[in-house]
């Protein structure tokens, strides 16, 4: 079939009737995705997409006939194509979430509810985001769109820039890191190469909230060092690994020589929250130097000036490559803007980041 227009086409397979007319009301309020069709189970989406192939395909995972998870598995094997899942709020729908990320879905998003307006106007965000960054992953041919340009908050929101950058001096090194679409599985392969005693690192997923921490579980249980989600006034310590809570900022913070996270409501920041930029504004005030910031696959530019930031501040900078990122996004705009030390495969990146001596800073600038 001939296209007519350049829109992202999105397959909504859900087999609740409210869901499916949420999620084509929220699809279309946006310029550059539509709807091409909507199925309640996944033998119905079989013939829809007989007739055509869509773009991007959201997907829940518990459904009659047949269950999302195996749909995701048929698809992979016959006919790839970037798969959203959309899951319900529980701890049955979450872990099947994160399972179908492991059989090749490229996100997860929370089903859409009936809230405030600032609710609905999130989620629509949140929603169309994910169905632009999925068109774009490899697990096909980008599809090329241009964004809608819409008002967006920096990190002054939830952190003013500092006064001054005096501290108590430390040694200690701590690791941030951010990461988007694709982003669960570099953080796994991140993660299980840390040995017992790496630095201290602070995570920011995007990710719904009640995920996050069946996520954190289960890396926990694959890696070495301890992984759990994060919750407020943590301490920042040897050998663990702190994930943002899904819909919560993350701050990294200090205490004299010991660093500690803190956890904050507020607006969405560079259209996220947890927000990158936040979290890396954070680093590059309370530890500086002794900071290692690492970027990871994901679209658009969250994180990009946070980094930047931290490069100012003394820090070292990493971003993933293009090779190896699902989306080739955050890592881009960060490197446009001279934010980035080094960028590396994600393979490369665990060696650099523990070195010998835990002591980055003699990478060489790009």
């Amino acid at each position: 079939m001939m296209r007519i227009n350049n829109k992202i086409r999105v397959l909504i397979v859900d087999d609740s009737a409210v869901v499916r007319q949420t999620l084509q009301t929220i699809i279309s309020m946006d310029p550059v995705i539509e709807v091409m069709a909507t199925a309640s189970d996944p033998y119905i989406a079989v013939e829809k997409m007989r007739r055509e192939l869509p773009d991007v395909i959201t997907l829940d995972v518990q459904m009659p006939r047949m269950d999302g998870i195996t749909f995701l598995k048929k698809l992979a094997m016959q006919c790839p194509i970037p798969v959203i899942i959309c899951s319900a709020f529980t701890d049955e729908g979450s872990d099947a979430a994160l399972e179908a990320l492991e059989y090749g879905a490229v996100d997860i998003i929370a089903k859409p509810q009936v809230g405030t307006r600032q609710f609905l106007e999130e989620s629509r965000v949140r929603i169309c985001d994910a169905i632009k960054a999925a068109a774009m992953a490899k697990v096909r041919r980008p599809v090329e769109f241009s964004r809608p340009v819409v008002p967006r908050l920096t990190a002054d929101v939830i952190l003013a820039r500092p006064v001054s950058r005096s501290m108590v001096n430390t040694t200690d090194k701590v690791v941030v890191i951010g990461a988007s679409t694709g982003g669960t599985e570099a953080l796994g392969a991140f993660l299980q190469a840390m040995p017992v005693d790496a630095p201290g690192i602070v995570i920011v997923q995007h990710m719904p909230e009640l995920f996050t921490g069946a996520f954190a579980a289960r890396l926990d249980g694959i890696c070495r060092i301890s992984v759990k989600e994060a919750t407020d006034r943590d301490a920042v310590i040897r050998g663990r690994a702190l994930i943002a809570p899904g819909n919560l900022h993350l701050l990294l913070k200090r205490s004299r020589a010991e660093y500690y996270v803190e956890v904050r409501e507020g607006p969405l920041v560079s259209r996220h929250r947890p927000s990158v930029d936040v979290l890396f504004r954070s680093a590059a005030q309370y530890a500086g130097k002794n900071a290692i910031g690492v970027i990871m696959t994901g679209m658009g530019d969250d994180g990009a000036r946070g980094m930047l930031e931290m490069k100012e501040a003394g820090a070292c900078t990493i971003a993933q490559d293009e090779e190896s990122c699902v989306v080739f996004g955050m890592p881009k705009k960060a490197i446009e803007l001279n934010a980035v030390d080094r960028v590396l495969s994600l393979d490369a990146m665990p060696a650099y980041v523990i070195g010998e001596t835990n002591d980055l800073t003699h990478l060489p600038q790009l």
